[in-house]
Parts: C-alpha cells; sequence; structure tokens
C-alpha cells in the first residue's frame, strides 16, 4: 500500500463504464437489499446547479451536447468532494456495490481504499477496479454492521480525541435498509471512542434517504427534530451538504437521498453514557406528538411514575409541556443529568422496561378474568 505522508498523483486508466459494469456481470439491484447504483457521478452534482439553457446528461450517457457535457464534467465527483480532501488520506468505504463512488475516491489521490461489501455480486467488478489501481483498492468481502475497522489501517495513524481529525475518512452510498442501525452503531463507537473512532475523530461522509438526513440535521423545533437528531447532534457537527434527485440512481429510489457529512465533538454535548442518553431520548419520542413529560413518565415504574416524573423535569428545569420537537440538546443534557442521579439512588431503576411492566400487568388482568369466567 502506498506510504503514509507520500503524495500520490493517480488517476484510473479507461475503464467500462458503471453500466458496462453492471450489464457485463449481468448485476440486478436487490429490492429487498434497498439497492440503488449511483450510474453517473456527474448526476450526484449536477441537479444543483441552475442552468435553464442545460437538460442533465441521459443516464446511458447521451449528453445534450457538447458544452453540456463539458459542464456536467466540472461538477461530478460531488459526493467525494463533500468529504473535504483526501490526498494521501485512508479511506473506507461502505457499500460500494458496483464501485461509482469508488473510482471518484480511488482519482482523489487517496493512499489506501478499503472497501466492505457484503453482496458477492459485486466483488469481481471491483476486482477490476483493485487491478487497475495497483496498491490502492483493498476489497474485504464482509457485513459492514460486523466488521472490525479498528485494525486495517496503520496504527501511525491514530491521533488523540482533542486533535485535529486523522487522515481517515468514512465514505458510503449506504442502502436505505441499514442506513439508521449502522449510523446508530457508529455514534455509539463514537462515544466509547472505538471502532472507526479507534483512529481518533474520523469523519464521515454518508448517504441517507432524504427524510433520515433531514432528520439527522434537524434543529430544535423543526418538524423533521427527532431521536436522530439529538443522538448524532450531541456527539457531532452534523451537516447536509448535497441532495442528489432520485432519478441519477437505478433503479429509481421513491425518494431523493441526502448527502450527510460527520465530524465528532472534541467533548460531546452530553456527558452521560450512550445507553442512558439513548433510553432518555428514546422515552421522549415515543410520543412525540404529546407533551414531554408523557414519554419522560415511561422511565419510572407505574407506582412512582407521576412523583418521579415530577421531580426530574423540576430538577432538570424543562417546561412539561413543551414537544419533543421543541427540546434541545441543552434540555436533554439536563434531563440525562438528573436521571443519571436517580438511577444511581435507586440502581434498579434503569433496568425498568414500561413494556415489560406493561405486559405483566396484562398478564395478571388476563389471569384474574380467566378465574372470574371460571367461577361463573
Amino acid at each position: 500500500m502506498a506510504p503514509s505522508g507520500t503524495l500520490t498523483s493517480f488517476r484510473l486508466p479507461p475503464l467500462p463504464t458503471i453500466r458496462e459494469i453492471i450489464k457485463l456481470f449481468r448485476l440486478q439491484a436487490v429490492k429487498q437489499l434497498s439497492q440503488n447504483f449511483l450510474l453517473d457521478l456527474r448526476l450526484t452534482g449536477g441537479w444543483l446547479i441552475s442552468a435553464p439553457e442545460m437538460s442533465p446528461p441521459h443516464p446511458w450517457g447521451r449528453g445534450p451536447g457538447d458544452l453540456a457535457r463539458t459542464l456536467w464534467a466540472r461538477v461530478q465527483d460531488k459526493i467525494v468532494r463533500k468529504a473535504g480532501n483526501l490526498t494521501n488520506a485512508y479511506v473506507y468505504e461502505v457499500g460500494p456495490g458496483p464501485g461509482g463512488i469508488t473510482r471518484s475516491i480511488l482519482n482523489a489521490g487517496v493512499a489506501e481504499l478499503l472497501v466492505v461489501e457484503k453482496d458477492s455480486r459485486f466483488i469481481p467488478g471491483l476486482q477490476m477496479l483493485s487491478d487497475a489501481a495497483p496498491g490502492k483498492l483493498r476489497i474485504v468481502h464482509g457485513d459492514v454492521l460486523t466488521f472490525k475497522i479498528e485494525k486495517a489501517f496503520p496504527e501511525s495513524l491514530k491521533r488523540q480525541w482533542e486533535d485535529d481529525p486523522p487522515n481517515v475518512h468514512i465514505i458510503g452510498n449506504l442502502p436505505f435498509s441499514v442506513s439508521t442501525p449502522l449510523i446508530i452503531k457508529w455514534l455509539e463507537n463514537m462515544s466509547h471512542r472505538d471502532g472507526p473512532f479507534a483512529y481518533g475523530r474520523t469523519q464521515m461522509t454518508l448517504t441517507f434517504q432524504k427524510e433520515v438526513a433531514e432528520r439527522l440535521t434537524a434543529s430544535t423545533g423543526s418538524k423533521q427534530r427527532s431521536r436522530l437528531s439529538i443522538m448524532a447532534q450531541y456527539l457531532c457537527s452534523v451537516q447536509q451538504v448535497l441532495t442528489i434527485p432520485g432519478r441519477a440512481f437505478v433503479p429509481k429510489p421513491e425518494v431523493d437521498v441526502g448527502v450527510v457529512h460527520f465530524t465528532p465533538l472534541t467533548q460531546p454535548r452530553i456527558a452521560q453514557p450512550f445507553k442512558l442518553v439513548e433510553k432518555v431520548v428514546q422515552n421522549v419520542f415515543q410520543f412525540r406528538r404529546k407533551f414531554c413529560h408523557r414519554g419522560l413518565g415511561m422511565l419510572f415504574p407505574e407506582a412512582q411514575r407521576l412523583e418521579s416524573t415530577g421531580k426530574l423535569l423540576e430538577l432538570a428545569d424543562v417546561d412539561p409541556t413543551l414537544r419533543p420537537r421543541q427540546l434541545s440538546v441543552s434540555h436533554f443534557k439536563n434531563l440525562c443529568d438528573v436521571y443519571r442521579k436517580m438511577c444511581d439512588e435507586d440502581p434498579h431503576l434503569f433496568a425498568y422496561n414500561f413494556r415489560e411492566e406493561l405486559k405483566k400487568n396484562k398478564s395478571k388482568f388476563q389471569e384474574k378474568d380467566d378465574t372470574e369466567r371460571y367461577r361463573l
């Protein structure tokens, strides 16, 4: 692999187009896996430019004319550009598929690109890219949800958390079905400073359904404000940097796609364990249309619910009539800090699950009802 610190000037040789790769290896997107192929990277930026005299190039490569093709070429590779300067960087790409974004990453002058692909049908096409970029591309046939990246790159890349981000990047066009569990997993890794964040404050540039991208970046009071907003924003600086129309993909998804850039904060905005923060946030947003006290009450057993919820809100200085989307990260910080103290005072509190209590109560009621019927 290319040694760290050596500037590279590399361009891939002429290769079959992504459409030709798909045809050559008889690839077909699997709906059950939420697969969508980004056929032409020029499309990732083109629709963002206001040019009435231009129309987007045809997905199969037939542009509206030489001038338009030249202009479209200038806006290609936007997803990769939004990741920042990748010269001599070590990049981890998730879900490369037929290799569209992979090509742009390689052409960005990276030291090494590691791709993890679960679908074996894409491996031959990726191997073709590896052969065209000797020593640059490493392919792992595996599942990104279980792949251990902690030892994938040189130890010399590791940085202290308070330092600038390491020269390690995560980039990916994520299948919709895996995007939310994967980002939650990585956020938990971030809180523990392990996984991809064993190297330091590793930056990520990832695609999501536009609605999910909007939730991740939603501000206080926004209709899109959600559990994802709080979990991402208490740990990261989060920006939606690009919107890609669905027609840039094949098969065309029913929604547009948002590209989101994550930079971990040097200090989390809530200094509590990830699982505790997650529990408080989940409980609040499960009743997103109700006042916040409704969801917070579910943190406590029924017998003490009213009293404990009132105590939590009072000590956290949170108005019980605020809706979940009106709560800021600072509100959640106060709630989590107070809830942590209450859990320390009652060792059994954190393990409490209101759904389990509900099931037990229903079971008792059913037994009582059956007994009464038997007596009759």
